[in-house]
C-alpha cells in the first residue's frame, strides 16, 4: 500500500510509492555524462582564463590571479544577476517588477582536476566551509541584498555542464526565496504553538528512533528525511540550535567537513557516483524594520539539503506538488549505514 507523508515543517504531502518501490542496489547512475571541456579553466595556471578573483585561499608570497592558491572565488562569467545598478521597484498593471540585481560567484573549491567534492580531503572541504562563510558575510554589507543561496550542482544531469571540476556557486538576491520563506513560515508557526523549534524536536525524534539517521558526527546528523522527495535525499543538521550557517567556528566548519565528506563519499560508492545537488538554507539576513522577524533567531535552524538525480520529476509533480519517490527513506538510511567508505 502507499503512504502518503507529511513534512512537519512545510506541510508538504509526498507519496512513497511502496508498491513500485525498489531495492536501494537498484538506484545507481555515473554523474559524468556529457561532453568535457578541455582544457579547464579552473585548474591552476589557467587563472586569466576566469574573472579576477573575489577571495582566495593562498601560499604566502603569491600574488592574486596567479598560481599558488588552494582555493578561489570568482565572479560567474555568465552571471544570473548582476552587481551593478539599482533594484528601482517598479509595477506594471498588476504586475511587480524590479532590475536583476545581485550577485552570482563560482567558488573554485580545488586547484587539482577533481570533479566530486567527495575525493576532496577533510582540510580542503573545511576551506570551501570557509570560503563560503566569508563571501556570505561580505556579501551582508550589502544593504540591496536579503538572502544568498549556497548551492552545488554535480554531474551533467544535475546542471554542472562540461566542466569537470569541483566547484559551487553562490547567489545573492534582492528578495526572500520562495522555498526558504516556505520553511520560515512553516518554523514560526511550530514556535508560536509549541515555544520549540521545529528542527530541533525533528533531530531530537531522528536521533531517538534512528530508523533515518545515517551519520553522526562530533555535533552533526545526517538524515534521510521522513517525507523524502527523492531516493536517498539527505538533510544534514547541527545538533546545536542555530539560525546562521555563517555562525559556524573553525571546530565545527571542521565537523561540518567530515559529515560532508563522509556522506557524499558513501553516495559515490554505494550509487556508483550519482549526479546530485545540493543547498544549504540558512536564516535571511536581518536588518530591523516594519515587520522585522524577532523570533527568526529562536524558531530557524539552517541545514543542508542533498539531492542525488536518480529519479525524474514529471507531469503528476508538476501539475499537483505531491513528489512520489519509489524508495522509502528507511531503507535508503539503512543502505547508507552499511555502505563502508
Amino acid at each position: 500500500m502507499p503512504e502518503l507523508r507529511k513534512d512537519p515543517v512545510l506541510g508538504r504531502w509526498v507519496i512513497i510509492a511502496t508498491e513500485r518501490a525498489r531495492r536501494p542496489d537498484q538506484f545507481s547512475g555515473a554523474a559524468q555524462e556529457g561532453p568535457a571541456e578541455n582544457p579547464c579553466p579552473f585548474c591552476e595556471g589557467r587563472e586569466s582564463q576566469t574573472p579576477p578573483e573575489i577571495y582566495a585561499a593562498r601560499s604566502i608570497n603569491t600574488v592574486p590571479n596567479s598560481p599558488g592558491w588552494e582555493l578561489r572565488v570568482v565572479p560567474s562569467v555568465a552571471p544570473f544577476l548582476k552587481i551593478e545598478g539599482e533594484i528601482d521597484r517598479r509595477g506594471k498593471g498588476l504586475y511587480d517588477m524590479m532590475n536583476g540585481i545581485g550577485a552570482h560567484e563560482v567558488v573554485i573549491e580545488t586547484k587539482q582536476h577533481i570533479a566530486n567534492m567527495a575525493d576532496l580531503s577533510d582540510e580542503q572541504i573545511e576551506k570551501v566551509i570557509t570560503a563560503y562563510i566569508s563571501r556570505i558575510t561580505d556579501l551582508e554589507k550589502d544593504i540591496r541584498f536579503k538572502y544568498v543561496l549556497v548551492f552545488k550542482n554535480y554531474g551533467w544531469t544535475a546542471g554542472a555542464g562540461r566542466v569537470k571540476h569541483a566547484r559551487s556557486q553562490l547567489i545573492a538576491t534582492p528578495v526572500n526565496l520562495k522555498r526558504v520563506k516556505e520553511e520560515l513560515v512553516g518554523a514560526r508557526k511550530y514556535y508560536e504553538y509549541h515555544e520549540r523549534c521545529v528542527f530541533c524536536d525533528l533531530i531530537k525524534q531522528e536521533m531517538e528512533s534512528k530508523d533515518r539517521l545515517i551519520l553522526e558526527i562530533d555535533g552533526f546528523i545526517a538524515i534521510s528525511p521522513f517525507a523524502a522527495r527523492f531516493p536517498f535525499e539527505i538533510w544534514i543538521f547541527p545538533k546545536k540550535h542555530s539560525c546562521d550557517f555563517t555562525s559556524l567556528d573553525l571546530s565545527m566548519r571542521i565537523n561540518l567537513a567530515k559529515i560532508i565528506k563522509q556522506v557524499l563519499s558513501k553516495l559515490k560508492k554505494g550509487l556508483n557516483d550519482p549526479p546530485y545537488n545540493y543547498i544549504i538554507h540558512t536564516a535571511p539576513f536581518r536588518r530591523p524594520e516594519v515587520g522585522y522577524w524577532k523570533s527568526i533567531d529562536n524558531d530557524y535552524h539552517w541545514h543542508i539539503e542533498i539531492t542525488p538525480r536518480l529519479t525524474r520529476v514529471a507531469g503528476f509533480e508538476w501539475g499537483t506538488g505531491f513528489y512520489i519517490n519509489p524508495l522509502p527513506p528507511e531503507n535508503a538510511a539503512q543502505f547508507l549505514r552499511e555502505v563502508q567508505v
